[in-house]
């Protein structure tokens, strides 16, 4: 008999399964249909003996003091401040833009914030109504840095043209006045100093956890009883796409290491223009890990593949509604995460939501406690079932 059953070990399960046994004393069994914990976010000594990120770089930064203390439970941390450079007509210039990169590009002695205001002005295009990502960057810095920067790694990274795409795809990137390089300015801004998975082992590892790995839920959903279940998978798949897939834009990841200690300046290098992939990650620079070799990753935008990024247009939105009023109306399943609310989400932000909806989950059981009732959630939800 377990209290909950929590479906997928990437961050939003794994930190409600650590508080609902450390914090309730409840019997947790954890599944994920990978062979490893840590989701996304999983990281791994490769060949060679380099810390790897298998899903592409994940970098934690984070405002909030609550999710950063919350994780140094389960790890130390290392310093660092992400820096991004982007391969410009054969040249690296910083990213988000800032005044060194307009003075390389353009050949200038910008020396005040006020002076690349006025350049900016100069260059921006008006936009009456700001709705599509290219109007964002169009009405900010003007029609050349936007095909020199934006475009085309845009248009890769979503299989989209920027001026299809909701602005709230660009309206993340930042464009600074000064010569701050760093890629987030949050307060907290480390990396898990034995990496990822190590941590999230050690957030898992609770005599009240059980975990079982490459299992999917239709495996155990008619085996194992539960009380109640959080669920961060694709809401879609969760019902049986009822309304129809939502979409996904995917990655495809080529693991390399090269017989050099270095092979770039700084951890990622963004490809905006004619290469077939997006960003080239290097990890020593992430790691601090001293290796005489180096490994990166190429990252290949795709159709098909795992979901990462929800594709953001009106249309889709409204799928994932109707999707989600279906959700509301399940009980005893709470949609945790980024694929169970279709949302990106960084990674702090998906550890604020796990620990607010626990918080909302412990408030639930104080006003009305389930008792057991095997599968209750699975015959409240008959898309579930499986042949």
């Amino acid at each position: 008999m377990f209290d909950w059953l929590i479906v997928g070990a990437g961050f939003a399960g794994s930190v409600i399964a650590e508080r609902l046994a450390s914090q309730c004393g409840a019997q947790v069994l954890v599944i994920d249909k990978r062979n490893h914990v840590g989701g996304n976010a999983y990281d791994r000594y490769d060949e060679a003996g380099i810390l790897i990120h298998q899903y592409g770089p994940h970098i934690f930064h984070t405002n909030s003091a609550r999710i950063f203390d919350y994780l140094s439970q389960f790890t130390a941390w290392r310093a660092y401040e992400h820096r991004v450079l982007s391969r410009v007509d054969a040249r690296l210039l910083p990213i988000p833009i800032n005044r060194t990169t307009l003075n390389e590009l353009y050949g200038l002695r910008l020396s005040t914030a006020e002076e690349v205001e006025r350049l900016l002005a100069a260059r921006a295009e008006p936009v009456e109504h700001v709705r599509t990502a290219e109007d964002v960057v169009l009405s900010q810095v003007g029609r050349d840095l936007y095909e020199k920067f934006f475009r085309g790694y845009t248009l890769k990274q979503w299989g989209l043209a920027p001026s299809e795409l909701d602005k709230s795809v660009t309206a993340r990137v930042p464009v600074r006045t000064n010569t701050d390089d760093r890629y987030f300015n949050d307060t907290y801004q480390a990396m898990p100093a034995g990496g990822y998975t190590r941590m999230f082992e050690r957030m898992l590892r609770h005599k009240s956890i059980k975990i079982m790995l490459q299992t999917e839920l239709r495996d155990i959903q008619d085996v194992i009883p539960f009380r109640r279940m959080v669920y961060t998978g694709p809401i879609d798949e969760f019902f049986d796409y009822r309304f129809g897939k939502l979409p996904y834009r995917s990655l495809r990841f080529e693991h390399v290491t090269l017989p050099e200690e270095w092979h770039q300046p700084v951890g990622v290098v963004n490809y905006p223009q004619d290469e077939p992939y997006t960003r080239v990650t290097e990890y020593k620079h992430l790691t601090g890990q001293s290796h005489p070799h180096t490994s990166l990753t190429f990252e290949y935008p795709a159709d098909a593949g795992d979901p990462y990024y929800p594709i953001p247009r009106p249309e889709n939105q409204q799928r994932y509604k109707a999707y989600e009023r279906l959700a509301n109306a399940t009980p005893n399943v709470e949609f945790v995460g980024r694929l169970a609310t279709y949302r990106y989400y960084n990674m702090d932000q998906v550890v604020g939501q796990a620990l607010a909806s626990f918080k909302r989950i412990v408030e639930q059981e104080a006003a009305a406690p389930q008792p057991y009732a095997r599968h209750r959630a699975v015959e409240q939800a008959p898309a579930l079932r499986r042949a």
